[in-house]
């Protein structure tokens, strides 16, 4: 196969990046030293996380003249995400260390006081000479087509400006700010969002790069409805509970409120419920328009080591053939191989992000983690996983996940914790609850709410809350939007309404009633009782904005 090289410096998952490229019929080479850069013809720069961090490691491996040199001498390259931001002058996230500085201007980060952020999901990427004459698209880049994005800061767009230099330019629009999701111009390349995440129109953005295709007409369908689907999607997001069954295969399975074995204890005799392979699962998931497949490994596999944890075989396989964002959760935290050889959470992070992972979930952990933060008076001690992990990796690439539960009290004065007054008393009447947060698949309770955990992961550098709920968990009955709305108003930082969806109105209900981020389906999909496509389009006949699968051509 043809080849292109790439430079990869921590950048988080880059093993699904090689498999777009080896899907759109490439090889990889990788630069190891910045002499490799003299060889390379076609170079790809990929990256996540934080500015300066990536900047810094460039720099201190000497490959910043280099990549200078390459870029000028005319040969091919792409920037993805923090690739892109390199070749600005600096951002906002580090201003005391520099970019390439081949475009004029600085990254900024976007306004929190209305919208979530990161900015996580899935966006467009509008050519700005889309009403032009004779108007084409750059490196397969179409206006119906949406693209996984995951940052804080971002090139706010000003018209023209970059036009009038030479660049081609394609926005996206988050909470009433519009920002750079590519550029382009002569032998550059660069995306804000992942292609290599973006499904079949990412596929397409590398594939075109790699051959070189820049200009593509616009067909009149594209142009037809572009404008009406600009803007970041809904996100629906398949999750599959991972563990062994009694005979020792890894199974995905649900269970209602935690228990995964079958009740009859007859015919299934109380084994654990099977409802699929993990793999083929999420292929199908994915096949249906998933934005993104969540794996929580729900049994500890402590009895191997680390490196041949059964999850990052299932997340290898995976992401050769699913091409939306994967999250791992289970055992992400400082532990001991059975050999006595210590392993801190960001070696385990890191293993499962080059295995194919591109966020990892914590649970247990972030609770004690939460429980110390507020023992210590509010003060970070830059101990936690949580921190290690986002520190490396960037705050997009740790999800914290939650089971918290309602506990009812006469009054708001019954407790120390924040409490809401709910439109559904309990049996005895009472009106007020306040939701206890608990560790180990909700079998222990501790002495912490919902919204104070949320609020010391989010300083811990979390990216993302997965919001479970015990009370609704395998009822089928809805999301507790109550639960939603008061951990939202609580914290800047996006929100995953989890528990309870049993059909397509209950992802209505969500969207319409609460201002969560995304939304979860397990048991209902596993069960085959509907399809993600079939959500998604009852969530478009209601006017909401949705991804639409784009099938390999």
């Amino acid at each position: 196969m043809p080849t292109v090289h790439l430079l990869d410096y921590v950048a988080g998952n880059v093993r699904s990046l090689v498999n777009a490229i080896n899907k759109v019929g490439y090889d990889v080479d990788w630069i190891k030293s910045p002499e490799d850069l003299k060889n390379a013809e076609k170079l790809i720069l990929p990256g996540v996380g934080h500015f300066g961090h990536c900047l810094s490691q460039l720099s201190e491996g000497g490959y910043l003249e280099p990549i200078k040199q390459h870029i000028e001498s005319g040969k091919p390259f792409m920037g993805i995400c923090v690739g892109l931001q390199a070749l600005f002058q600096g951002s906002e996230e580090d201003p005391d260390v520099s970019g390439l500085g081949l475009i004029h201007k600085r990254m900024q980060k976007f306004d929190d006081s209305t919208k979530s952020v990161p900015h996580i999901g899935w966006n467009s990427a509008m050519d700005t000479s889309i009403n032009s004459p004779g108007a084409q698209s750059f490196y397969g880049l179409s206006p119906s087509s949406k693209y996984y994005y995951v940052h804080s800061y971002a090139a706010l767009y000003t018209p023209g400006v970059l036009e009038n230099d030479g660049w081609s330019v394609a926005t996206a629009t988050y909470g009433g700010e519009e920002f750079i999701g590519a550029i382009a111009k002569g032998n550059i390349f660069a995306t804000q969002f992942h292609p290599e995440k973006s499904g079949q129109a990412g596929l397409r953005t590398i594939h075109a790069f790699l051959n070189g295709d820049k200009l593509q007409p616009l067909t009149s369908d594209n142009l037809g409805s572009a404008k009406k689907k600009d803007g970041l999607t809904r996100r629906v997001i398949a999750c599959l509970d991972v563990r062994t069954n009694d005979t020792g295969d890894l199974v995905v399975t649900k269970g209602d409120q935690y228990d995964v074995r079958e009740k009859d204890g007859v015919s299934s005799g109380g084994q654990v419920r099977n409802l699929g392979k993990p793999v083929e699962m999420a292929k199908k998931y994915y096949e249906q328009g998933a934005d993104e497949v969540t794996f929580l490994n729900i049994t500890s596999f402590r009895n191997c080591p680390l490196v041949d944890t059964p999850m990052l075989e299932i997340l290898r396989r995976a992401s050769e053939t699913v091409f939306v964002p994967l999250t791992i959760g289970g055992g992400i935290k400082d532990t001991v191989d059975p050999d006595g050889t210590r392993i801190s959470a960001l070696d385990v992070a890191t293993m499962y992000f080059k295995s194919g992972a591109d966020k990892v979930s914590i649970g247990s952990d972030a609770v004690i983690a939460a429980e110390q933060y507020y023992e210590a008076g509010q003060k970070l001690s830059g101990k936690t996983a949580i921190e290690a992990i986002s520190g490396a990796y960037g705050n997009q690439a740790v999800v914290v996940s939650v089971d918290p539960k309602r506990i009812y009290v006469d009054s708001p004065g019954d407790t120390k914790h924040h409490t809401i007054k709910t439109k559904h008393p309990n049996s005895a009447g009472q009106s007020f609850c306040w939701y206890q947060c608990t560790i180990k698949g909700g079998r222990e309770a501790r002495d912490l709410d919902v919204c104070q955990l949320a609020k010391a992961v989010e300083a811990m550098g979390a990216g993302e809350i997965l919001l479970n709920c015990i009370d609704k968990d395998g009822s089928n009955g809805g999301f507790d939007l109550e639960l939603i709305n008061d951990v939202k108003s609580a914290i800047k930082i996006p929100v995953i309404a989890s528990s309870g969806a049993g059909n397509p109105k209950h992802f209505e209900e969500v969207f319409e009633r609460t201002s969560t981020d995304a939304a979860l389906g397990a048991g209902m999909f596993h069960r085959c009782e509907y399809t993600v496509s079939e959500v998604k389009d009852y969530l478009n006949s209601k006017g909401f904005l949705v991804r639409q699968f784009e099938a390999d051509p």
